[in-house]
């Protein structure tokens, strides 16, 4: 889930898992990402939110892509696998 927000602050994700712990928080420039292995009922949420005069401007659900997956999994970032890969030669320009 992908929550579209006015504005938070440094410690909403923090405060936010205080309340809901059964949630995964990251804040990004205005957005909250919310992750689960449940279904998400973003109702609390929302009201959590507005009772801290955050306003909620979008709510979505988030697909994450194949790299996000492979981050997931791995624990390496895609960045620094390329750059591991370029190191070793193996960068596909010879």
């Amino acid at each position: 889930m992908l929550l579209s927000v006015s504005n938070s602050g440094a410690n909403l994700c923090k405060d936010l898992v205080s309340v809901f712990p059964d949630y995964c928080f990251q804040d990004a420039q205005g957005q909250i990402r919310i992750e689960s292995a449940e279904p998400i009922n973003i109702a609390p949420l929302v009201r959590f939110l507005e009772e801290r005069e955050i306003e909620v401007t979008e709510a979505r659900r988030y697909l994450p892509s194949l790299e996000d997956v492979f981050v997931q999994v791995t624990g390496i970032e895609a960045g620094t696998m390329l750059k591991e890969k370029e190191k070793a030669g193996g960068g596909g320009n010879q």
